[in-house]
């Protein structure tokens, strides 16, 4: 019988690693990408103005629940705000398409690396020597994802809803609303196709349309479903980060035009 002796691997020091390549690059680039678009997001929602530009509505207000404009559903702002807290109808929906974000699947795996370092990448000493797992706080608090999957789905309807209400000129002239198509008109549609293309790839919903089901021979309707998503799923990094660019730039565009900056062109 064969003998030997084996050895415990020794734990690495934080940057430690035998790799010649620039490991570090994969990580800084997306802890910037991914820094410079909270900051955006965060600084476009506490705006609270110029976030709508005609039949254009910014996605970081919609659904506008309450507010000053006409895409309010419930009127102006509620009198129970609070007088010493700052007011934006972003405040009201942001919370569910954002919790859906910061609980993806991918983003934890690019947070690991990019903003917690655990590890820097692969290979690669952490500067952490313990690891509490995804049952202690604050990783638990990830597993809400699959329940974010639903306000998710439903702001994809609401997204495309807007894209419709792109469609729609009010003419200065007669006053009545005219069938038409803007550049703005084209950058909300293609933000709901990204948004959605990122949420029907989405883990949790492969999991949720057939994945838990170990037989699916008999079940033709969830096989072919779980088949789209799979595929879609394949492309979940793709659209996860042209999505989040996307949202950014949707946000800017109608914001730029409602300051009076930029000219939205009429295609027709």
């Amino acid at each position: 019988m064969a003998s030997g002796t084996t050895s415990l691997p020794v734990r690495s020091s934080f940057g430690q690693t035998s790799r010649t390549d620039a490991w570090w690059l994969q990580p800084l680039v997306v802890a910037v990408f991914l820094l410079l678009a909270v900051i955006y997001l965060t600084w476009g929602a506490i705006q609270g103005e110029f976030y709508t530009f005609g039949n254009y509505l910014s996605p970081l207000y919609s659904p506008e629940l309450f507010g000053d404009t006409p895409h309010a559903l419930f009127g102006p702002r509620p009198g129970i705000w609070p007088s010493w807290l700052p007011w934006s109808p972003a405040f009201l929906i942001l919370w569910a398409p954002g919790g859906f974000r910061v609980t993806c699947y991918y983003y934890r795996g690019a947070g690991y690396k990019a903003l917690w370092l655990d590890p820097p990448n692969c290979a690669v000493g952490e500067p952490r020597g313990t690891y509490l797992g995804e049952r202690s706080l604050p990783l638990i608090l990830m597993n809400v994802h699959r329940f974010f999957l639903y306000f998710a789905l439903l702001f994809v309807v609401i997204l495309t809803y807007d894209s419709w209400r792109a469609l729609w000129f009010l003419d200065p002239v007669t006053g009545q609303e005219t069938f038409g198509l803007g550049v703005g008109t084209l950058v909300i549609a293609l933000n709901a196709f990204l948004l959605g293309a990122y949420a029907l790839s989405c883990h949790s919903l492969r999991h949720l349309v057939g994945g838990g089901l170990d037989v699916l021979f008999d079940k033709p309707v969830r096989r072919t479903a779980l088949a789209c998503v799979g595929c879609l799923n394949k492309r979940h990094m793709l659209f996860a980060w042209m999505s989040l660019v996307w949202v950014c730039f949707t946000d800017l565009y109608v914001r730029m035009l409602s300051m009076g900056i930029w000219t939205d062109w009429r295609i027709f």
